[in-house]
């Protein structure tokens, strides 16, 4: 169940990189000097990016776990 654990790593490492460029993105449009309404349209957008990368980084601890309860 060694792969097990090494594919749950790297499934957690893409959503990790995954919340970081939801932040990078965040940050950009707050940088950016939009208005009020122009910022929550920005967040918006990125918010399916940041949901599903949690979910995956999740998936991925979760995978990790069980290969090494199997192990």
């Amino acid at each position: 169940m060694q792969w097990m654990i090494w594919v749950g790593a790297l499934m957690s490492m893409i959503g990790l990189l995954g919340l970081i460029l939801s932040i990078v993105k965040v940050a950009k449009a707050r940088r950016a000097g939009l208005s009020d309404e122009e910022l929550r349209v920005a967040v918006q957008k990125v918010v399916p990016l940041n949901m599903g990368a949690l979910f995956l980084s999740v998936i991925g601890l979760m995978v990790v776990m069980v290969g090494i309860s199997l192990s």
